[in-house]
C-alpha cells in the first residue's frame, strides 16, 4: 500500500508531487490525468514485444518448439534472494491462496481486461491477492478500503468518488482502472515493476530515497534500504505469482533482468534460423548483380 506525506520528486517528474497522509498508506495526487498507454512491454533489436507466458514458463513468442530445443529455451527463474522467503510462503500460505484460487477467475478476468487496455503485464492482478485477497469489502486499520487498498486521498487522485455511502474503491472495475493508472504512474517514474511494487507500498518517496542512498536502481541492491514492510510486500507479490502462475514473468524481474531475458530470447531465436546455404547465397548475389 502507499504511504502518503509529502515528498517532491521534481528531479524526476517536475510537475507531479507525491502527496500523503499522516500515518497511513496510499500516496498520490497527480496534476494530468493518465491514459491507456503504448505497451509497457521492452521492445529490443529484434522486435520482441510480447513475453506472456505458458504453464512451462516459455514466452509465447517463440516459435513451436522441439523437445530438445524446449530444454534449452530461456526461462526466467526465481531470483536466489527471494527463493528461501517464496518457498516458505508457498508452503505456509498455499491451501489458502487455493481457496482465493476457487473465487478468482470473475475478478482476474475483469483485471485482465483493463490491464490489457492499459498495456499493463497481465501477472500484475496478483498485487491484488497480496492488498486484499481479492476480497472488496476490506479496509485496513489506516482506511484504505478495496480490492487495490486506496486509501481516501489516493482513490480520489486517480479518479475514485467517495461519498457518503458510495465507494468507488469497492467498485472493482473502477479501482482497477485506478489501480492501472496508479501502477503507470509508478513505472512512468521508476522504469522498473519491482521498484513499482516496492512504491505501491510505501510510496515513490521512500524508494527514491533508497535510490539515492544505495547507489542503485536494482531492487535487490537497494531493498535493504527500504523498510521491512515494503521489502516483504514486494516478496508476497513474487510468491503469489509463482504459486498462480508455476513461474515468474516480466513482472517478477528488475530491469537490467528483464534486459537480459530478451537478449536471451533474441539470441535463442536466432540460432534457430537456419544457416543460408551457399546456393541461397550465389542467387542472392546473382539478383543483387541484375538489379544494378
Amino acid at each position: 500500500m502507499l504511504k502518503t506525506k509529502l515528498h517532491k520528486a521534481g528531479f524526476i517528474i517536475t510537475s507531479f508531487l507525491l502527496m500523503a497522509a499522516a500515518s497511513g498508506n496510499k500516496y498520490t495526487r497527480i496534476s494530468a490525468a493518465v491514459t491507456p498507454a503504448a505497451p509497457a512491454f521492452p521492445v529490443d533489436s529484434a522486435g520482441l514485444s510480447q513475453h506472456i507466458f505458458d504453464t512451462a514458463g516459455l514466452c509465447s513468442c517463440l516459435p513451436e518448439l522441439t523437445v530438445t530445443e524446449k530444454e534449452t529455451a530461456p526461462r526466467i527463474h526465481l531470483q536466489e534472494q527471494a527463493r528461501a522467503f517464496v518457498q516458505a510462503h508457498i508452503k505456509e500460505n498455499g491451501p489458502y491462496y487455493g481457496k482465493i484460487r476457487e473465487k478468482s477467475i470473475p475478478v482476474f478476468s475483469l483485471v485482465d481486461k483493463v490491464f490489457s487496455e492499459y498495456s499493463l503485464p497481465r501477472e500484475l492482478k496478483y498485487l491484488a491477492v497480496v492488498e486484499s485477497k481479492l476480497d472488496n469489502r476490506i479496509t485496513s486499520s489506516a482506511g484504505a478500503a478495496g480490492l487495490w487498498q486506496f486509501m481516501p486521498s489516493a482513490a480520489r487522485s486517480f479518479g475514485l468518488k467517495i461519498s457518503g455511502k458510495n465507494d468507488d474503491r469497492r467498485n472493482n472495475y473502477k479501482s482497477t482502472v485506478a489501480a492501472a493508472k496508479c501502477l503507470l504512474y509508478l513505472h512512468g517514474i521508476f522504469d522498473d515493476w519491482l521498484l513499482t511494487l516496492a512504491a505501491y507500498n510505501s510510496g515513490p518517496a521512500r524508494v527514491l530515497s533508497a535510490i539515492k542512498k544505495s547507489g542503485s536502481r536494482d531492487f535487490w541492491v537497494l531493498q535493504r534500504y527500504l523498510s521491512p514492510e515494503t521489502r516483504k510486500h514486494v516478496m508476497k507479490f513474487i510468491s503469489v505469482h509463482y504459486y498462480f502462475e508455476g513461474h515468474g514473468s516480466l513482472a517478477t524481474l528488475t530491469k537490467a533482468e528483464t534486459r537480459e531475458h530478451t537478449q536471451a530470447v533474441s539470441g535463442f531465436l536466432a540460432r534457430l534460423q537456419p544457416p543460408q546455404s551457399n546456393s541461397d547465397s550465389l542467387q542472392l548475389s546473382s539478383a543483387e548483380i541484375i538489379k544494378k
